[in-house]
C-alpha cells in the first residue's frame, strides 16, 4: 500500500477513537475483551503513550523511550496528543532514515504502516468495549495487515523465542488465494479464513480457531496460531 493511503486509513481511525474517547466515563470505566486487566480509559492511555512514543522517534530518526500514561483520565490525555501525532505522521518522508524494530530498510514509512495497524486494532477494542459492533476495513487494508502480522511480525516473535518453533511450517491462506508460511521446514497444515476474519484473529480480536479452516495436523495449526504470533 501506499503512504497515501495509510495516511488516510490511520487519519479515519484516529477520528473514530476520538470521538469514542469523549464518550461518559461510566463507558470509559468498562473492560476491554481482548486486553484483560484494561478499561477503556486505560486504552486510550496506551494509545496516547504509543502515539507520542512513535512521533518522537520519526522526528529523531533514533529510538526514545515511550512514555507512560497517566493513571487517570487518560482519554483526555489521549485527545491532547492526537491532532499532533496525526501532525507528525502526514509531515514525514516515507523514505527518511528512521529507527523502527521492523527488517530493512529501517525508514520512516514504516510508522505509518504501523501506527495505522496499531489504530485499527485498537478502534476494535474500543468498539468491542463500547458494546458496538466492529468496525469494517477495506480487504487492501486488511491484507496488508495479515502481511504485516505474519511476514514482520511472526518471524520476530519466533527470532525473539516469544513462541516457540513449531517445528515444521503452517500456511495461512485467505479466501481467494494469497498465502504466508510461518515456521520452518516441510508444510504439515494450512489454515484459510476470509481476509476479515484473519486480520481480527492473528490479534487475537476474534475466535479464529473456531472460525478458520484447519487442514492437515490440526494440533500444530492451533499451536502457532496461539503463538502468539503478534506482540
Amino acid at each position: 500500500m501506499l503512504p497515501e493511503r495509510y495516511l488516510a486509513e490511520l487519519a479515519r481511525t484516529l477520528s473514530s477513537l476520538e470521538t469514542l474517547a469523549r464518550q461518559p466515563e461510566s463507558t470509559l470505566g468498562r473492560s476491554v475483551p481482548a486486553c484483560p486487566g484494561w478499561t477503556l480509559d486505560a486504552l486510550f492511555g496506551h494509545i496516547g503513550s504509543i502515539e507520542r512514543w512513535a512521533a518522537a522517534i520519526v522526528r529523531a530518526g533514533e529510538y526514545v523511550e515511550e512514555p507512560a500514561p497517566p493513571r487517570d483520565k487518560a482519554a483526555t490525555w489521549f485527545l491532547e496528543g492526537a491532532p499532533g501525532f496525526l501532525a507528525t505522521m502526514t509531515a514525514l518522508d516515507p523514505a527518511a532514515p528512521c529507527w523502527n524494530f521492523g527488517p530493512p530498510p529501517r525508514t520512516a514509512g514504516f510508522w505509518l504502516r504501523r501506527q495505522a495497524h496499531e489504530h485499527a486494532i485498537h478502534l476494535v477494542d474500543a468498539h468491542q468495549a463500547s458494546g458496538l459492533a466492529d468496525p469494517e476495513f477495506a480487504e487492501d487494508f486488511l491484507l496488508d495487515g495479515i502481511d504485516e502480522a505474519l511476514a514482520m511480525f511472526a518471524p520476530r516473535q519466533l527470532r525473539l523465542q516469544r513462541m516457540a518453533d513449531p517445528g515444521k511450517a503452517v500456511t495461512f491462506r485467505v479466501s481467494g488465494g494469497t498465502a504466508w508460511t510461518v515456521g520452518n521446514g516441510g508444510v504439515a497444515a494450512s489454515v484459510t479464513a476470509t481476509p476479515r476474519e484473519m486480520y481480527l484473529g492473528l490479534w487475537g480480536r476474534s475466535s479464529f480457531s473456531d472460525i478458520a479452516v484447519i487442514d492437515g495436523d490440526a494440533g500444530l495449526a492451533l499451536r502457532v496460531i496461539r503463538g502468539p504470533l503478534t506482540p
